[in-house]
């Protein structure tokens, strides 16, 4: 039942997400919105090489892809491009198959397993994920001077 997604631990992070806002000077931003339910996250970053070194978030989504969001904003800060690749590849997985869920420091998102049994909730719940890999993907290739990622053809 869909009242099984909504734990009082999940609306916690929904009304507490961390690092709102916008920053003033980002490396990159890039906003990701889903087609079926209209929700969207724009997220800003800085990083130092391939690490987030600042990091500020909108979100306009429901409670599950708020939930995702807090759980991002609170760990996101130090992570590398690899870190966050790997995660929101395990949190992908998660959803789609009933894979393990990510591990390290976005272990949290174990949380959100039930939204498995929920394919039109999936795009809203991986957003945020989404696009911080993206973000941290341009800003990244811009320090390195490359237009491309690495291996890219």
């Amino acid at each position: 039942m869909i009242d099984d997604l909504y734990s009082a631990k999940l609306l916690k992070l929904a009304a507490n997400l961390p690092r709102l806002g916008r920053l003033a000077q980002p490396d990159a931003s890039v906003e990701k919105i889903a087609k079926l339910c209209g929700s969207r996250v724009l997220v800003d970053v800085v990083v130092d090489g391939d690490r987030v070194a600042d990091f500020a978030q909108e979100v306009k989504a429901c409670a599950l892809g708020q939930a995702s969001a807090s759980v991002l904003g609170s760990q996101v800060i130090g992570a590398s491009l690899n870190e966050l690749e790997v995660a929101r590849e395990q949190f992908r997985a998660m959803l789609k198959t009933g894979g393990p869920p990510p591990d390290g420091r976005f272990s949290d998102l174990e949380m959100l397993a039930p939204v498995k049994d929920y394919p039109a909730r999936h795009a809203s719940t991986l957003l945020a994920f989404e696009a911080v890999t993206e973000a941290v993907r341009e800003a990244t290739a811009k320090q390195t001077g490359r237009t491309r990622p690495a291996g890219a053809a």
